[in-house]
């Protein structure tokens, strides 16, 4: 096990790029999301409770189901953390000083590289299976019910709601582009066993993925991706989502060129963690939530 979990919420950040990144997403679901950071505050603002003892029975009670590790919720923190580290390939110290500056991305690019087409689209689609995986394990089903998940995600809001769109935007939008659904469908179509068990993702997570063998998870991969793309296309619609325009609400702190958006794409896996960040709310929000139902 790794930290608690009120330890873990305790020290989610209040800035810096990870927060600066989902906050530049409000203009896509506006008001949605709130960065709650604080264990105590997260079990007030969830339950609007006042009263300290109840308070601690709450947290005392949410401690207690997290540490319960048949209950799942360890198993989707360490899905949550798990897919993030597989994206940071590069270290970080070189942007530490610049949090709170506006980054000139030009000056990074001799430190990264992006990813190719049919890498980005396995670790975005390994993304989505996290997802689909971690709720799953959240709510004790199993982890191959992609009908609950179909029908759970019409109902996401918050914390889990803004991880979808950052995934949709940061991980499919911005280095793949508008078609990025296509891109993911068409090369699972034609990919091999092999390539997949050769991305780093997928090998971070696999045992976690329902399928049995490199195929069989290949292809539960692309029927949930399947599943979904109705839901990811109706939401880029209906939010007139662009890679520009995605882009454009990042330019308050990044400076970056159009034509260097997949760049952006793997500044935005070096420097931000925004699975792990918002994945750490959603788990004390439904923690809080069971333990307030059960004092």
């Amino acid at each position: 096990m790794s930290k608690p979990i009120y330890e873990l919420v305790d020290e989610l950040p209040t800035g810096g790029l990870t927060v600066m990144s989902l906050r530049s997403l409000d203009f896509v679901i506006p008001g949605e999301w709130q960065n709650l950071v604080g264990f105590d505050n997260t079990i007030r603002t969830v339950t609007g409770e006042t009263d300290e003892e109840i308070i601690q029975q709450i947290g005392d009670r949410a401690v207690t189901l997290y540490n319960d590790k048949s209950q799942g919720y360890q198993t989707a923190l360490w899905l949550y953390q798990t897919v993030t580290s597989g994206s940071k390939l590069l270290g970080t110290a070189a942007l530490a000083n610049k949090v709170g500056e506006k980054v000139a991305l030009l000056g990074f690019l001799d430190k990264l590289t992006p990813k190719a087409d049919k890498a980005q689209t396995i670790d975005l689609a390994v993304k989505l299976v996290v997802e689909l995986v971690a709720f799953c394990q959240i709510n004790g089903i199993p982890g191959d019910s992609i009908g609950d998940f179909l029908a759970a995600l019409g109902d996401y809001s918050g914390e889990s709601l803004m991880r979808m769109a950052a995934l949709v935007c940061f991980d499919g939008l911005i280095p793949l582009g508008p078609d990025f659904i296509q891109k993911v469908l068409s090369n699972f179509n034609t990919m091999s066993p092999q390539e997949l068990q050769n991305n780093q993702s997928f090998n971070s997570v696999k045992d976690l993925i329902p399928g049995g063998s490199t195929e069989g998870k290949k292809n539960f991969i692309a029927e949930s991706f399947n599943s979904v793309s109705g839901w990811m296309s109706d939401f880029v619609n209906s939010h007139n989502l662009t890679p520009q325009n995605v882009a454009h609400n990042l330019s308050s702190f990044i400076d970056v060129a159009d034509d260097k958006l997949d760049y952006l794409a793997a500044f935005l896996d070096v420097s931000t963690n925004y699975y792990e960040h918002t994945g750490i709310q959603t788990l004390a929000r439904r923690l809080v939530e069971r333990a307030s139902a059960e004092i």
